[in-house]
């Protein structure tokens, strides 16, 4: 099977007239300016990296892509679906706002082969969405959800963890929404102050306090393993590490840490092997944990801090981590020294 591999163009903030608390896309993506003139050379030096078992899909990220102005969305169209028509990558995709979904915006998008549509959920609490000023409403993403699937589009939705007036239980319906939805990805976005937003006016006035690292930890794992028991592939965690998320010009206050998906990989790994392990006796044990292949260093931990909670919590002599062909994703097996079967 090829891997897949992604030809981002990013078009910061040029179809949104909404300014959420927590935006500032031009720190996010990097890009300050969008000139068209250089989508060709992105899109031909891209191509030139992939090896003979990658695939390639052009995916217009950064902006509400389906509001910017319109001869500019269909020309962006235009250059990828040439790409698409001679085979040089295999799909289109781009992320936008739910109340930018339209049945014209979805015959537009058909027509020139795209794929995938990401939304920009966020949370599907209208408390949350109010008090970001999204600027739009649960009913809206309900009805851009059916529209997109009902005509055949893969849908991804997009959700945060701890926006301002957002709750665990509130994350937690925001994922069973995108479940319900029928999309068949998700990206899960722990919450991130910038510089030059209204949230990061919010801290300096005491009226929002961003997550800790650890709170964003366990936040977001809950709703992963919602998502992933579910069928629904989480294909990101956190925002891509990048020089400029990590400026102090840039970076304000929360949990950006390169690793943050990585530590929430890990973390769920870790409070699914504890369950299965209440289960058995595994005191004075040696045990085998297979994990697929690689996904060694997410199974151990940072600084293997799974292995050393695991073993002191339950006693055991010994665990080894082991890579196997046969599991999936985020599947584990437990053996036990001397038994003859994983559980």
């Amino acid at each position: 099977m090829k891997r897949h591999a992604n030809i981002p163009i990013f078009i910061p903030h040029l179809g949104c007239p909404n300014q959420c608390v927590f935006c500032n896309q031009r720190h996010i993506s990097g890009v300050n300016s969008f000139d068209i003139n250089g989508v060709v050379p992105a899109i031909e030096a891209a191509l030139e990296t992939l090896g003979t078992d990658e695939s390639a899909e052009i995916a217009f990220f950064g902006g509400s892509f389906t509001g910017i102005d319109r001869e500019l969305m269909l020309r962006l169209l235009e250059i990828a679906n040439l790409y698409l028509q001679k085979g040089a990558v295999s799909s289109i995709r781009c992320s936008t706002r739910p109340d930018y979904i339209t049945s014209e915006i979805l015959d537009i998008l058909e027509r020139y082969g795209v794929k995938t549509i990401e939304l920009g959920l966020q949370s599907t609490s209208d408390d949350v969405l109010g008090a970001t000023k999204r600027g739009h409403t649960r009913i809206h993403e309900q009805n851009a959800c059916k529209m997109i699937v009902e005509r055949g589009f893969d849908l991804v939705g997009q959700m945060m963890i701890g926006l301002p007036a957002s709750t665990p239980e509130s994350e937690l319906d925001t994922a069973e929404f995108i479940i319900n939805s029928g999309a068949k990805g998700a990206r899960i976005y722990p919450t991130v102050v910038f510089r030059d937003t209204e949230l990061c006016d919010m801290v300096e006035r005491g009226v929002y306090s961003p997550l800790s690292l650890e709170e964003a930890i366990e936040r977001s794992v809950e709703p992963m393993r919602m998502l992933l028991a579910s069928g629904v592939d989480v294909i990101r965690i956190g925002l891509c590490a990048s020089e400029n998320l990590s400026c102090e010009s840039t970076y304000y206050a929360g949990p950006n840490h390169p690793a943050i998906g990585e530590m929430i990989i890990s973390r769920l790994y870790y409070k699914n092997i504890c369950a299965a392990l209440s289960e058995v006796v595994c005191r004075d044990r040696a045990l085998n944990i297979y994990v697929s292949r690689g996904s060694l260093s997410k199974a151990i931990g940072q600084h293997r801090e799974n292995k050393h909670r695991l073993m002191r919590e339950f006693g055991l002599a010994s665990i080894n981590f082991k890579e196997s062909d046969l599991l999936g994703k985020y599947e584990f097996k437990l053996e036990f020294e001397g038994d003859t079967e994983c559980t």
